[in-house]
């Protein structure tokens, strides 16, 4: 029985392994070599992660492409030397996605009842999950949808999760910001670095 028990563990834990390591190919696939390859500088792309993930970290589940593009078009008329890639900040927002947003969201729930003096109001995790997956269960149109959404859960949680999601959404955006933009220009210096010691090696 304990062998058996064992077994079971072990598949278990190598079937959450797996799905663990196909979510980062996948994070790297669609995130991290697409900011990586962009062909503007490396500050501009930095932009665009760090857009991106300020509005991935609000609780604007089903708008947050649209609100990158009103970000990136009220900065091209009023600011354009904070210009960003509109493209990469709007792959960014999936950081949250069906699978990150319960604990995301619980954690935004939680900072704000903390911010607020409202600690144990939501009545824990499994709580929130359940309320929360009941929420985005619709079959109305996606325009109704994401009004449903809003609505729902300013009425389920109101202001602690909106208040919350604020020291997030900076912070995921500044940490974005200086991680992306090392990133880039690491990337590019190892790139032009191998392309001199071809072209040193083509010559010889």
């Amino acid at each position: 029985m304990t062998v058996l028990e064992t077994d079971e563990d072990s598949a278990r834990r190598r079937a959450k392994m797996g799905l663990f390591n196909g979510w980062r190919r996948l994070l790297r696939l669609r995130l991290v070599i697409p900011m990586l390859r962009a062909s503007h500088e490396p500050e501009h792309t930095a932009r665009g992660v760090s857009v991106g993930l300020f509005f991935a970290m609000t609780p604007t589940v089903g708008v947050q492409m649209p609100l990158v593009m009103l970000a990136w078009l009220a900065l091209r008329l009023l600011r354009r030397s904070w210009d960003f890639n509109p493209v990469i900040a709007m792959a960014w927002t999936w950081v949250t996605n069906v699978i990150t947003v319960p604990p995301i969201y619980y954690a935004f729930l939680v900072t704000g009842e903390l911010m607020l003096g409202r600690w144990g109001e939501s009545g824990g995790y499994e709580v929130f999950q359940a309320r929360l997956a009941a929420l985005l269960q619709t079959d109305a149109s996606f325009l109704d949808s994401l009004w449903i959404y809003a609505v729902g859960m300013f009425d389920a949680w109101g202001l602690p999760m909106f208040v919350g999601s604020i020291p997030w959404a900076i912070g995921s955006a500044w940490l974005g910001y200086v991680w992306s933009l090392k990133a880039t220009r690491r990337f590019r210096a190892r790139k032009a670095a191998r392309m001199q010691m071809r072209a040193a090696e083509t010559v010889d």
